[in-house]
């Protein structure tokens, strides 16, 4: 899913924290966590490398979590993982490359 090429790390003034999540900002549209350094990430049209990219989230992007779904397994920076995150309607990224500071379902299941 992301490419292999690395940029310098953002560093977060740990005020700017969201429910104690590094990285986490909060925003007039709620909470936005941000894609493991370093990896530009595809955004898919369902839960899994099967479905057809609809764009690439650009290296230290933050994205807002809306629900989550299972689907294909993933393996990232982050774990491996079958859960995917629904950022937009119809648009998708694997959780293994967004980083929560939880292990599992931090926002409600998909429809």
């Amino acid at each position: 899913m992301g490419v292999e090429e690395h940029t310098a790390e953002h560093t977060q003034d740990p005020a700017d924290a969201v429910d104690g999540i590094e990285g986490a900002t909060a925003t007039a549209t709620g909470t936005r966590y941000p894609i493991a350094p370093g990896h530009r990430v595809n955004v898919r049209t369902g839960p899994g490398t099967n479905y057809r990219i609809v764009r690439t989230l650009p290296y230290g992007q933050k994205i807002p979590i809306y629900c989550q779904k299972p689907g294909e397994w993933v393996t990232g920076p982050y774990g491996t993982s079958n859960l995917w995150d629904n950022i937009a309607n119809g648009q998708f990224v694997a959780d293994a490359y967004v980083y929560t500071g939880r292990d599992g379902y931090i926002a409600p299941r998909c429809d």
